[in-house]
């Protein structure tokens, strides 16, 4: 199971993508970010630096 980040609560300020110990989360053409389900080692940590509640498990 991977997180998953919801694209109408992203900000993009890009902390999630700052604590990724994989680097498994990229930003998207319209500055949003997604995570690469197949790199996600379901940590939590992007979870529990965003702002919005963007992400959640899948």
């Amino acid at each position: 199971m991977a997180h998953k980040i919801d694209p109408e609560l992203c900000i993009g300020c890009g902390a999630c993508a700052s604590v990724c110990p994989t680097n498994a989360i990229h930003p998207t053409d319209d500055g949003k970010y997604e995570i690469n389900p197949d790199d996600c080692i379901d940590c939590g940590a992007c979870v529990e630096v965003c702002p919005t509640d963007a992400i959640s498990a899948e």
